[in-house]
């Protein structure tokens, strides 16, 4: 969105997270993540007339080819 609005190619987007950590009573639903195959990645379309960040909608975002793996239910950790 900010590569369209600014008139720039889109690259890569890197992130780090903070305060990551895994809850003893998810270790089994950890693994099962862990053990999964990963799904092709879905595509982003965007409407080209948008010219800035502000005036997107949610109609001007559409995701193509969007698959994923079944939900993993856990309790939450209080």
């Amino acid at each position: 969105m900010v590569a369209q609005v600014c008139d720039y190619e889109v690259g890569d987007f890197i992130h780090t997270f903070g305060d990551t950590h895994i809850y003893l009573n998810h270790i089994e639903q950890v693994e099962l993540q862990l053990s999964r195959d990963p799904m092709p990645l879905p595509t982003l379309k965007l409407n080209e007339e948008v010219k800035n960040i502000e005036d997107f909608k949610f109609e001007d975002i559409d995701i193509l080819n969007y698959n994923s793996h079944p939900p993993i239910k856990g309790k939450i950790s209080v």
